[in-house]
């Protein structure tokens, strides 16, 4: 006999498929010391209206990287149903516990949300939360939109991105979209740890997914805010579910074709960077200087370029782990 999978605990409070504008919770039981019977409450908006197509719009997938969050509470509170020709499911907290304690990863069982797909409906909380949206409310999708940034411990140039997929036509699809999102910069990426992520789970059923990495450094600043915001109007507008007219402006084409573009830090100590955010690097030059941090008048270690191209990402922190990813850069197409 086999078994029956566990259902996913998790509820919606709303209805996900009735006309108009809803707000609630996905609710999640979650029992605990200070709440025998309490639950993780992840809030949540639909709005419908018509028959187009729908699109599942994410925040906080780590919860320290706040333009997404800004972007769909702003959408969420502003949209007019009349404007819409579909639906619009809006998360703005995806990993609402890392999003209250203004961290990356769950502080309830150290769960990285964006590597926890595709989740199990009876695992720990991350994987619940991973689970629900890889069965439930991606299946529902045309269009996945998932923000991200630095968060506290990398910067990056603001943009979006699509990825390398082995179907010809949804990756044309998805550049097509990541153009429409008319970032600063456009980036084509060959994830190197594409495990487990949310990234891959969508892009598995066929979605068209962008993604963003819009700033860093655990904040936010009022030009990644206005990116967000307009990136978020104008692909919904090029996938045809909001009305208007999408904002254009120039956009730096740019590719991260394999692991050279990664530079992981062979040391630990205090980090120097000698080169800035879009400023050209040339393959051997200098990126940063690694300092000891527990002694003095010891030479520095010296980071090289592995390839010519423009610095497109940074640790932030003044100091470095070993193996803490240092800088990236890309090549401009």
């Amino acid at each position: 006999m086999n078994a029956t999978a566990p259902a996913n605990p998790i509820r919606p409070t709303i209805p996900l498929d009735a006309p108009g504008k809803h707000h609630g919770f996905l609710k999640l039981p979650w029992s605990r010391n200070d709440s025998a019977w309490g639950a993780v409450m992840i809030p949540l908006t639909v709005v419908v209206n018509g028959t187009g197509p729908t699109a599942l719009l994410t925040g906080a997938n780590h919860g320290d990287e706040y333009e997404g969050p800004v972007a769909l509470q702003a959408l969420a509170h502003e949209l007019d149903p009349a404007r819409v020709n579909g639906r619009v499911i809006i998360v703005p907290y995806m990993n609402l516990p890392a999003f209250r304690a203004g961290a990356r990863v769950s502080p309830i069982d150290g769960g990285n949300l964006n590597r926890a797909f595709p989740g199990a409906p009876d695992g720990s909380v991350t994987q619940k939360i991973a689970h629900y949206f890889n069965d439930v409310l991606v299946p529902m999708a045309d269009l996945v939109v998932d923000f991200h940034s630095g968060g506290k411990t990398l910067d990056f140039l603001p943009f979006a991105c699509a990825h390398y997929l082995d179907d010809a036509r949804q990756q044309a699809a998805c550049v097509a979209a990541v153009t429409a999102f008319n970032a600063p910069y456009t980036l084509m990426l060959r994830e190197i740890d594409a495990v487990g992520m949310y990234d891959t789970a969508v892009e598995s059923q066929g979605k068209v997914f962008v993604t963003t990495e819009l700033g860093g450094g655990g904040s936010l600043s009022a030009r990644s805010a206005r990116i967000a915001r307009r990136g978020l109007r104008n692909v919904l507008i090029h996938a045809g579910i909001l009305t208007g007219t999408a904002e254009h402006a120039d956009s730096v084409l740019l590719d991260m074709p394999d692991d050279d573009c990664y530079h992981i830090a062979p040391a630990a100590g205090l980090l120097e960077p000698l080169v800035d955010l879009g400023e050209r690097v040339s393959d051997g030059a200098p990126l940063a200087r690694i300092w000891p941090a527990d002694r003095s008048g010891e030479a520095p270690a010296v980071i090289h370029a592995q390839r010519d191209g423009v610095l497109a990402a940074r640790h932030f922190p003044g100091l470095i782990q070993l193996g803490d990813c240092l800088a990236v850069v890309a090549v401009q197409a």
